[in-house]
Parts: structure tokens; sequence; C-alpha cells
């Protein structure tokens, strides 16, 4: 086993001399990483987050949208480049501190990039904004008068640590609003956001000072009451339980955006269930599930399948069984964590137990394996599983009778993965909206977001800004000011 060493965080105008340090070590693949990562005090994160916030005002508030979007796009181009340094360091220690397969790191990277290319970046401000320009001037409003949105000065992120590359999605949503940005990265996976802001001011070297990469160990009260105290807006990721933490030391003046715990499920029709569309679905299903262990929010924690098709609900489950089996030969599951591991196991023998009294079910998939598939016979109440390539399949006679299961799930529900007739997805797409559901995504999909989907049913750049508005009143008061109008 080899070791080896990198650095986190991404800290302006301070010196590593200046710093405390402490090490975060990961066990993947045969070697270990120790990655460095600073802790700065109390009253250096106040002066950082001050640093970050002026020369935020004196850059990223002067450049146009256009200026700034170019800017993101040169840095992701480099980051799509396989043979770029920075794309071959993200492809080299992502898997290390993560446990990922390293062939899934560097294809859901590729994939996950691709969204925050120019073109993609554009219709992300478009789908916020009908007028873009409303960023950078201020653009006649419909009813009259003008109006500008104006980003925070400073924003804040806490950043969770279960899927790869996740902290550029926030990261570059402030970018947009032209605020100042300093994010926490959490302690499971401290790099990815680290090597994007020093790749961003390497292609833009104006913006060294408007943004920063810190850490502190979760929970650390007064370091977040430091930074949270300067901040505009704090945008934090991860459970619930964190996110109550977080909103607790959150001045009430400042604009909290927590994104929880969320709940995804799939649902596949009888018209997906001829023996040729089923294998396919069934293939796009195991994607869904194993991409990332499933750690994100919109990865799915049940099937519903619909009985009446030539393929039955319970022939899908082996489908999807014999799948995650071919899935887990192309990317081997990380080895998991002892914790984990315990729960993927009692979830497995809860399963199990209902098998056995319950007629109709199954658990397929040998013990010790890497994946299970639980299937039930009867419509059950939405449930989360244990993750980690760990799946429920539940027949239905109709995929309307779906939604009265979920209806106890309202606060959670996300991303729905749907397989079924046009017909049947308009009319199932109205039930599962006023159900609480706020994504459709085909099966396959359900992991990769188109680019401006609207996280949770908000906007990703809208609920960033305040809006500034020059009633008609003054405009039309201006006119008496005229020096024409004597």
């Amino acid at each position: 086993m080899s070791t080896f060493e990198a650095v986190a965080g991404y800290l302006p105008g301070l010196k590593a001399d200046e710093l405390q340090w402490q090490t975060l070590s990961f066990s993947s693949w045969g070697n270990t990483l120790d990655v460095a990562v600073p802790v700065l005090s109390p009253a250096q994160l106040a002066a950082l987050a001050e640093r970050v916030r002026v020369a935020s005002r004196a850059t990223l508030k002067t450049m146009s949208v256009s200026q700034i979007i170019a800017v993101v796009d040169r840095a992701i181009a480099r980051l799509l480049d396989p043979r770029d340094p920075y794309r071959i360091e993200a492809e080299w220690l992502l898997p290390l501190v993560t446990g990922y397969d390293p062939e899934m790191v560097r294809l859901g990277l590729t994939g996950y990039l691709k969204t925050f290319r120019a073109p993609q970046l554009q219709r992300f401000v478009a789908e916020d904004f009908a007028n873009p320009k409303i960023l950078d001037e201020f653009q006649p409003r419909p009813k009259g008068g003008f109006a500008r949105a104006f980003g925070p000065e400073l924003m804040v992120h806490v950043w969770a640590g279960n899927v790869p590359g996740l902290p550029l999605w926030s990261l570059i949503s402030g970018l947009l609003v032209k605020a100042g940005n300093v994010g926490k990265v959490s302690s499971s996976e401290p790099l990815m956001a680290s090597l994007f802001a020093r790749l961003l001011v390497e292609v833009e070297p104006q913006l060294t000072e408007s943004l920063a990469v810190v850490w502190w160990k979760g929970g650390d009260e007064v370091r977040e009451q430091a930074l949270f105290g300067q901040a505009d807006l704090v945008a934090a990721y991860g459970g619930n339980d964190s996110l109550a933490q977080v909103r607790r030391r959150v001045p009430i003046t400042t604009r909290f955006l927590p994104y929880g715990h969320k709940l995804s499920f799939g649902m596949v029709g009888r018209a997906a269930l001829d023996a040729r569309r089923a294998v396919s679905t069934a293939r796009l299903a195991a994607f869904d599930v194993g991409r990332y262990d499933q750690q994100g929010c919109y990865s799915p924690h049940v099937f519903y399948v619909e009985r009446g098709g030539k393929v039955s609900p319970q022939e899908f489950a082996q489908y999807l069984a014999h799948e995650l089996a071919t899935f887990e030969h192309k990317f081997p599951r990380r080895i998991l964590p002892l914790e984990e591991a315990a729960s993927v196991a009692g979830w497995r023998q809860t399963q199990e137990l209902k098998a056995f009294s319950q007629t109709g079910s199954a658990v397929v998939g040998e013990v010790g394996a890497a994946w299970s598939v639980a299937y039930a016979d009867a419509v059950q109440p939405l449930a989360p599983c244990a993750l980690n390539r760990s799946i429920q399949v539940l027949a239905v006679d109709s995929l309307q009778d779906v939604v009265p299961r979920i209806a106890g799930q309202r606060a959670f529900l996300q991303t729905v993965g749907l397989a079924a007739a046009p017909k049947e997805l308009f009319h199932l797409a109205e039930l599962l909206g006023q159900a609480g559901v706020t994504r459709i995504s085909a099966i396959g999909a359900m992991t990769a977001p188109e680019a401006g989907w609207h996280h949770d049913g908000r906007f990703n750049l809208l609920d960033l800004v305040r809006l500034v508005e020059i009633e008609q009143s003054a405009e039309s008061a201006a006119e008496d000011f005229a020096p024409y109008k004597d």
C-alpha cells in the first residue's frame, strides 16, 4: 500500500505558515491518501469573509453574466480535457477519497461537468430570469418601471460530501449572481471544490480573492457563528439534524437555504414491460441504483412496477437483479464503513424475514453480495432502503395506486423516475405533483438532473437574489426634474 498527500482549501490572502493544519486520511483501492486541511481561527474566518466580500464587490459585481459564464466555461473545458493536469488530479484523487470505482468517477465527472458548459449555463440563467440582463443592469418590467437583481455580497456554502463534485452546483450558482463565495467542504470529500477554486482563479486571475474554500469539523459552533455572522445568505446541504444545528447558528437577518434528506423512487408502467423494453428499463434502473451507491437525494429507494404487462413485476425484479450483478462487475461497489455495512445487513435481514412470512415476497441476491433486490407482491408505503445498492421492487395493479402510498413522505419527496406512455406521463405527473414530487425524469436519468433543474422545486438563482424596483411613479416623477422640462 502506498501513501499519497494532497492539500485542500483555497484561502486568498493567507499563507500556509499562518495556519494550523489537520490531516484527514482516506484508504481505498490499495492506497492511502493524507489530505491536509486548513484550520482557521474564528478571527481568520471573519477576516477572510470580509476580504472575499470586498474583492467580489470590486471584481465579480463589475462583470456581466456573460463574462462570468465564459470564465466558468473555460474552467469546465479544462476539467473535461482528459489530458489537463486538473482533470488528471481529480480522476486520481477522488476514487481514493470516496472509495467509488475509478471508472464510475471518470464517467460521472464527465456527465456532471457537461451541465456547466456555456450553453447549459445560459439556459440555467434563462430558466430563472426571463431577461438575464436583469443581473447586469436595470431592465423594464411588464407592469411598468424597472428592476434589477442583486446577488448577495457574501454567500456561505456548507457542503455535503456524499456525491463527488456536488459543491460545484451551488458555487457556480453563487458566481452567476455575482456573490462573493466562501464554501465549507465536508470531511468526507474536501478536494473537488478546492481543486475547482484553484482552477477558476488560474483561468481568470481577477477572481483570485472573490472566493474561498475552508474546512472545520462539523458542529463547530464558534467557527460557524464567526462565518455565518458575516454572510448575507447561507446555503447548507446535509442531514436534517445537522441542518437544524446550522439553522440555529445563522442570524435571523441572514437568509438560510437548507437542502436536506429527500426520498426518490421509480415507477414502471405495463407499457414498458414487454420482453424487449423490460430488459432495457431494468438496465437503466440498475444504473440509477448503482451510480454513487444511491448517495444522492435523487437516487431511487423503491421501484413500483405495474401488473398486466408481458413481464410481471417479479420477473422485472429478477431482471433488475441481473443488471445490478452486471453493474457490480463493471463498477465494483466501494468498501463500506462498518456502520453502513451493518445498516445494509440489517435491511436485508428485515426483508428476508418479510419474505419468510409473506406470500409473494422474496429477496434476490446472495447473502454478502454488493447488491440486494427485495420484492413484494403487495403495495407498501414508500420507505427508505439501506442505500449502497439495496432496492425494493413493489407490485401494483395500477401506477395510480402509488400516490396514496407516498402521502406520508410528502415533505421528503423529490425525484420520480417514470417509464410510462405519453398519456400516462402527464396524468401521473399531475397526481405526483399534487403529492409533493418536484422532479420527474426518465428511468436512467434520475441521478443526472438537467441543467437548470429546480432543486427541490425551488429556483437555483432567483432564490439567491433580491430585486430592486424603480416604480413607474418614480420614473414619471423624474420627468418633472428633467433639464428639458422647462
